[in-house]
């Protein structure tokens, strides 16, 4: 019988990084700003935390992030000037953002990896299990992960993680998780990560994508994790000493992920998200698909 555990409130957005493959873009917008269709993609990730029932987010932010608190604020000035034009879609559009949550930030200063920037998140979580999303991956709210991960900690306890099968010659490009099945079809028990591994060295071909509910005893680890591959401090590494040793915070589980995501990770998978996105807006699909189909059969 598995021992229930609390619902956890709070999710840490790392969002600090430099966006250098969206040059010249992001020289002075913070990539996480670049729209997805007219929303900012750090937007998506901030309701997506919002609809699981975590509303205390914390973002991890580094020098030219000042867009992203402003964008999560309240603007009295665009407010005013949309109410005197009667433009109530517009208003309630501005407005949305800064009443999807409480936002907090902190900055990480040196970027040392995804490892270091969840701990700088370690004296606003404190000793509860919290959540962490990475803004490379949007998940459509279709398809609620985060809830379904949320759901899988409070049953076992420890940590979580989002799981997704991939091609085998692709499991380099992501950590990679050795599981063995559990009783629940879409939750594995996770017994070893390996960073970025070879096709042949891969011990599954169920990568790790942006989504994690972490036991606050990771910070512990953290703190002693030495830098890894490419020099920073992998959370990846932090999670295998987790998954040895149930005995430091828990077990770590994987939920397996078949839904909807959409890769914002790099050029052409953030423009074929647009596409995703666009061609299934009840406002936008019609038109655009119809463009689009003539584009594709006509013109190119």
């Amino acid at each position: 019988m598995t021992q229930a555990h609390p619902r956890i409130s709070k999710a840490v957005i790392p969002a600090a990084g430099l966006g250098t493959r969206f040059l010249p873009a992001t020289k002075a917008t913070p990539k996480e700003m670049l729209p997805v269709v007219d929303k900012p993609a750090i937007q998506y990730v901030v309701e997506e935390a919002a609809s699981a029932g975590l509303d205390d987010v914390l973002m991890i932010t580094g020098r030219n992030k000042r867009p992203l608190e402003d964008h999560f604020d309240r603007n009295y000035e665009l407010e005013s000037a949309l109410q005197k034009k009667g433009d109530a879609d517009r208003l309630a559009k501005v407005q949305e953002s800064s009443d999807l949550a409480t936002m907090h930030y902190v900055r990480q200063g040196d970027p040392k990896g995804l490892g270091h920037a969840v701990l700088c998140a370690a004296p606003h979580v404190g000793h509860e299990p919290f959540a962490v999303l990475l803004g490379d991956d949007l998940i459509d709210p279709r398809d609620p992960l985060l809830k379904r991960m949320v759901d899988v900690q409070e049953q076992y306890g420890g940590s979580v993680i989002a799981l997704m099968e991939v091609a085998p010659e692709q499991i380099h490009l992501y950590g990679c998780a050795a599981v063995d099945a559990t009783d629940d079809s879409d939750v594995v028990k996770v017994h070893d990560l390996v960073e970025k591994p070879a096709a042949a060295d891969a011990p599954s071909n169920y990568a790790i994508i942006g989504r994690y509910v972490l036991d606050p005893h990771v910070f512990d680890i953290l703190r002693e994790t030495e830098p890894g591959r490419g020099g920073e401090i992998q959370l990846t590494d932090a999670l295998q000493q987790l998954a040895a040793d149930e005995k430091v915070g828990g077990p770590v589980h994987g939920v397996i992920f078949k839904g909807r995501r959409y890769d914002t990770g790099d050029r052409g998978d953030y423009l074929r998200a647009i596409v995703r996105l666009a061609c299934e807006r009840e406002d936008l699909g019609p038109d655009f698909r119809t463009w689009l189909h003539r584009y594709v059969t006509e013109e190119m």
